[in-house]
């Protein structure tokens, strides 16, 4: 099961803090950061089932970060930013002819 959360989280190094927190807290959890990507997620994988998203929410949450599930909108191999950046080019492209 994998489940994606939108963040705050902006440092690499507070990513790389938090992953380790997550990966104590949760052992069964495997946790990394796209601080590159719009949304700032983080992704968490367990191998053994279903993720408790509002126990990761709450420990994001107790270290001074926000933290929200995103819903299963758009392909996984298609994010949402290059969405967006698509129709902001194309509305320019409109704009100039």
């Amino acid at each position: 099961m994998v489940e994606i959360f939108k963040t705050n989280v902006c440092s690499p190094r507070n990513a790389e803090w938090l992953t380790d927190l997550i990966h104590r807290r949760f052992e069964k959890y495997r946790a990394n950061f796209d601080l590159e990507d719009c949304d700032r997620i983080l992704r968490v994988i367990s191998p053994t089932g279903a993720i408790d998203a509002h126990a990761v929410i709450a420990l994001m949450a107790e270290q001074g970060y926000q933290a929200a599930v995103l819903p299963d909108e758009q392909p996984a191999a298609f994010p949402r930013c290059a969405i967006a950046a698509a129709i902001r080019a194309r509305t320019v492209a409109r704009q100039t002819v």
